[in-house]
């Protein structure tokens, strides 16, 4: 059963929708309670899945030299998929982990697109989406391009003061583009 606050949710974080689309959205939508460490995508496979997050958090990564690099974190409230193959039709070159015991909405290409063909608000919403998630990736090179490892580190926090508790910090420092030594000497003063 999918909650009724999931669309109220999607709308707070993005944009209205009519009940005719609300109605159908969620006739499309897949509820999925998944454990920590589940993997809803791997690298080389097809995804043509979409994860909206109701409560947890996901991390999509790539294997670069045998290490993973952590490139997008998303927590509750939030959208997640390997954009790539959901964009492109590729194979994926990431994998997403979930990194706490998590419930999850997911939706399929094919009804994401058909949903977009009918409502006007809906094709809105996606193009809210997809435009926060590059302006969060432009914000992330532009922070490792201009900013010191403790920039990096300090800005996170204040837009995520819970993530060293809920995310190790082995994928914190991978996502900030540091090693975890650099990782562990910014942290010293801030215990």
């Amino acid at each position: 059963m999918i909650p009724q606050d999931l669309l109220q949710s999607i709308e707070e974080n993005f944009h209205p929708l009519s009940s005719a689309c609300k109605e159908e959205m969620l006739s499309m939508a897949k509820l999925h309670q998944q454990k920590k460490h589940s993997v809803l995508v791997r690298e080389g496979q097809y995804s043509h899945q979409t994860f909206y997050l109701i409560s947890g958090c996901a991390r999509a990564y790539y294997l670069h030299d045998g290490k993973e690099v952590t490139d997008w974190i998303a927590f509750e409230g939030e959208f997640i998929s390997a954009i790539v193959s959901f964009f492109s039709d590729r194979p994926s070159p990431h994998y997403i982990e979930l990194l706490e015991d998590s419930i999850l909405v997911e939706f399929q290409r094919d009804q994401v697109e058909a949903l977009a063909d009918r409502y006007h608000e809906f094709e809105r919403l996606l193009r809210k989406i997809v435009t926060q998630t590059m302006l969060k990736q432009q914000e992330k090179i532009a922070s490792i391009q201009f900013h010191s490892a403790e920039e990096r580190y300090k800005k996170l926090l204040d837009i995520r003061p819970d993530i060293t508790k809920r995310v190790p910090l082995t994928h914190i420092a991978s996502y900030l583009g540091i090693t975890l030594e650099t990782l562990s000497r910014i942290r010293r003063p801030h215990r």
